[in-house]
């Protein structure tokens, strides 16, 4: 159960977590988020995950957790710690030379955008961060999500780019970060985590990217002080962006 401050509600597929805060017309909106969660688990584990890092964070935040289109096809590494049911994106062989269902999932994803969104940015864990990472070069090749806003920024934690692209696989995604991407990112990199160095990899296609390094694994790290005052730069930085986007354009007398 989370803080009271953030009450949680289901619908459908749908997982939302906002927070409480008095009425202040003057104060910038919240950005939207779409939270997008690793294979085999779920939009609700996403939420307990990111649920833990601290109220100065989450309070200024409108995230939308969302489950993947496909019922797990295997075992999920989290049965220990949390129940059913999983989901994944999409498929791919052991060799990522074959993905299957990965146009069906964009789609899924498109859908729901324009059926609930605007949203303004992504936030991805592991196999939900190989979507999220690769979705604003997508968006801009025309590939991918072409019918909903470009993404405005990103937040990748233990992601990395698509193993299959040195076969060109996944189709959609083969060109996604032939240009350097500038949408405004935020990295989490586990010390510990067997993604580690492809995470450092995907991080140089990024301009002017934010990395917070942590001594875990493959997992939603919990924030130190310094990893949340980092945190918050980010997102003031990204409320200052939408702020600007919104403001009403006065003309010089």
């Amino acid at each position: 159960m989370l803080g009271h401050s953030y009450p949680c509600f289901q619908t459908g597929l749908r997982f939302k977590m906002t927070a409480m805060a008095p009425e202040n017309h003057l104060k910038p909106k919240n950005p939207r988020i779409l939270c997008l969660h690793g294979f085999r688990t779920s939009g609700l584990i996403l939420q307990a995950g990111i649920g833990k890092w601290p109220d100065t964070i989450l309070r200024d935040l409108d995230l939308d957790f969302l489950d993947a289109p496909f019922p797990a096809t295997g075992k999920s590494d989290v049965e220990r710690f949390f129940d059913p049911p999983y989901y994944e994106w999409y498929q791919a062989n052991k060799g990522f030379k074959e993905y299957r269902n990965f146009e069906e999932c964009l789609a899924y994803i498109e859908d729901y955008m324009l059926k609930n969104g605007p949203f303004d940015g992504l936030l991805g864990f592991s196999q939900g961060a190989f979507l999220t990472a690769a979705i604003p070069g997508m968006q801009e090749q025309g590939t991918a999500l072409t019918k909903v806003p470009k993404v405005k920024f990103l937040v990748i934690i233990s992601g990395a780019k698509f193993p299959g692209l040195m076969f060109g696989e996944p189709k959609a995604a083969v060109n996604a970060f032939s240009s350097p991407v500038r949408c405004p990112s935020l990295h989490f990199i586990g010390e510990r985590d067997f993604l580690k160095t492809e995470g450092e990899v995907l991080v140089e296609s990024f301009v002017e990217p934010v990395v917070i390094h942590h001594s875990g694994g493959h997992i939603i790290p919990k924030l130190d002080t310094k990893a949340e005052e980092r945190v918050l730069s980010f997102f003031q930085r990204i409320r200052q962006m939408l702020s600007d986007e919104s403001a009403p354009v006065r003309s010089l007398m």
